[in-house]
């Protein structure tokens, strides 16, 4: 069950969230996503003017009459939000307001994506992993997705802490029957190839993703050896701090993402979240 503090801390990043959506990044979020195809609808008879290119040729085979194929406008988008509660991403430093950590930014842009969602008429679902898949909400199209999104960036997951995030993609690739925008979060800490476990995903959906971190991580004071504990899998280990992270920096997890085809983000538990999201949709409806 939440703590009390928890439901508080909820209903505080829903308010927020609710509040930004419409001024600062809604409009860029449609700018975003418009345009998402043309979905099959019937076969009917050719008429002069018609498009040949749209002509169904088994059909005027068959019936010795030309037939074309007509189309209409995919309005309705499908959001499907992929949360990492894994241990690494229960960190942080304290931000801004001495209290953000990796799950609250989390919390946040969760929350104002599916405010987004729900604002442009689309449905909105949501995946949460650790090494296995904690929670799969299929995609609908009711407020009531907002409260299940921020709820489940809190909901005390047990003992799990380890990352699976190719199993999670695979899951939710399942899951999805049609081309949707997946906006994944997460700090992207995770074993193996990270390009390897994206790009099948961003092949045939819009991936998003927005990696977390904080200033801690990035320093690496010259201290020597020191002990650290891993956050997902407990183990201590001795490691040099002067070198610590030098291999998997959140550079090198930004390029294999966005190699992996993804819009890519850094959001760092001392930035204004919903600033990052505004600036991330126009940077992308800009290139549309």
């Amino acid at each position: 069950m939440l703590t009390p503090e928890e439901l508080r801390q909820i209903r505080r990043v829903s308010l927020q969230a609710g509040r930004k959506v419409d001024s600062l990044f809604a409009g860029g979020y449609r700018s975003a996503f418009k345009g998402r195809g043309m979905e099959f609808e019937e076969v009917r008879g050719y008429v002069p003017g018609d498009d040949v290119r749209h002509i169904d040729w088994n059909v005027t085979a068959r019936s010795q009459e030309p037939h074309v194929k007509e189309f209409r406008e995919e309005r309705e988008l499908t959001l499907m939000l992929g949360l990492d509660v894994s241990g690494s991403v229960r960190f942080g430093s304290g931000g801004r307001d001495g209290r953000t950590d990796k799950r609250l930014q989390q919390a946040r842009l969760a929350a104002a994506l599916a405010y987004a969602a729900i604002r442009n008429n689309d449905k909105v679902g949501l995946l949460a992993f650790t090494d296995h898949v904690e929670h799969l909400v299929p995609p609908r199209k009711t407020r009531g997705h907002v409260w299940q999104v921020i709820r489940s960036a809190f909901e005390p997951l047990g003992q799990r802490r380890g990352t699976d995030l190719g199993g999670a993609l695979v899951t939710m690739g399942r899951a999805l029957s049609r081309r949707a925008v997946v906006c994944l979060i997460s700090d992207f800490m995770v074993l193996g190839d990270l390009r390897a476990a994206v790009a099948p995903l961003a092949a045939r959906h819009r991936v998003h993703a927005f990696v977390l971190t904080d200033p801690v991580e990035e320093q690496r004071p010259p201290v020597g050896l020191v002990e650290l504990e891993d956050a997902e899998t407990g183990e201590l280990r001795l490691v040099d701090a002067a070198a610590l992270g030098a291999a998997w920096t959140v550079g090198a997890r930004v390029e294999a993402l966005r190699r992996a085809g993804a819009h890519t983000s850094v959001v760092s538990t001392v930035d204004d979240p919903f600033r990052v999201l505004q600036l991330h949709f126009q940077r992308v409806g800009a290139q549309r």
